[in-house]
């Protein structure tokens, strides 16, 4: 496969470039964004493709259909990689959904005065760092990943492919109360309360849904579905470009897979950095699925940027 190996710098930031160049990159700043249009906008490892999902069911109403003959790259395309116009081309759908990973202070200005529809996906960001790692072992776009705390550390610099977790998170959250058509939603708040997690992306949407159609998203959309939909979990992609034999493109979907890789020196280390660049942000996060529990349980203070 042609370019697997390059690297695309665009804006300071590096991009595969077996599915990005420069051009690619361009047009998607400039894109012309329709006011039905839906955009699902995340840092890699988020909850991208659950997203996708989400909003594909929701869109047909709890029908599997779609989901399960259409490849969620031709469903929902990424705006920024070389075969968006293609796809737009073949796969005509209304309203349009658009991925993408490019932060805010790149696409925002093509946002500006659209009443498209923006989702925005985060997660905890030692459990992003984590499934990262892992997907550069078998993403054969992605140098070799080195020794897990040499990776951290490129992490917490913004030095890995798609730049600054820290930067993208703040510059999208940031436009909360800004811009009128942005929706803040977690990895965690899907995985804990899909039921509810639907609900409050179809009313965003401004999609309702009967109880049935709901609970038909729910089923289709959990972990355990998406893992088996050859639609969803990447196994179509072929062996030169993800190498299933090392692992699966969806691995566990837990909270707090990060405690199974960071030693209590590379916890505080990442505590020192993020405390430090996250000062200013009022972000919660959840960094453990009991943690998650015991607040809902005994109403206890949102913890704030604590990094466990």
């Amino acid at each position: 496969m042609a370019r697997l190996d390059v690297a695309v710098t665009f804006h300071g930031i590096l991009f595969p470039g077996h599915l990005h160049t420069q051009d690619s990159l361009q047009l998607a700043l400039k894109c012309p964004f329709q006011d039905t249009d839906i955009v699902i906008v995340s840092y890699p490892k988020s909850g991208t493709t659950w997203m996708q999902e989400i909003v594909t069911f929701i869109s047909s109403r709890g029908d599997p259909h779609v989901s399960q003959t259409v490849p969620n790259w031709a469903r929902a395309p990424w705006l920024e990689q070389i075969y968006f116009p293609a796809i737009q081309e073949t796969y005509n759908s209304t309203p349009r959904v658009i991925t993408t990973h490019l932060p805010h202070h790149l696409l925002g200005p093509a946002l500006q005065g659209s009443k498209a529809k923006v989702i925005y996906v985060s997660r905890n960001p030692k459990d992003v760092v984590v499934s990262f790692f892992h997907f550069h072992k078998i993403a054969n776009f992605f140098p070799e990943a080195d020794s897990f705390p040499e990776f951290l550390n490129r992490f917490l610099e913004g030095k890995l492919h798609y730049g600054s977790w820290f930067d993208h998170i703040k510059g999208w959250t940031g436009q909360i109360g800004t811009m009128n058509n942005l929706l803040h939603m977690t990895y965690e708040d899907m995985l804990l309360d899909l039921h509810g997690a639907i609900q409050k992306v179809s009313s965003y949407l401004e999609i309702p849904l009967l109880e049935e159609e709901v609970s038909n998203c729910v089923k289709h959309c959990s972990f355990s579905s998406m893992k088996d939909n050859k639609m969803a979990n990447y196994t179509l992609i072929d062996e030169e470009i993800i190498n299933h034999g090392k692992g699966s493109f969806m691995r566990n979907g837990k909270i707090g897979d990060w405690k199974n890789m960071f030693t209590e020196e590379l916890n505080q280390y990442f505590q020192s950095i993020f405390e430090a660049k996250m000062k200013d942000c009022t972000l919660e996060f959840v960094w453990e699925e009991q943690q998650k529990e015991e607040t809902q349980a005994n109403e206890q203070i949102p913890r704030k940027n604590t990094a466990l």
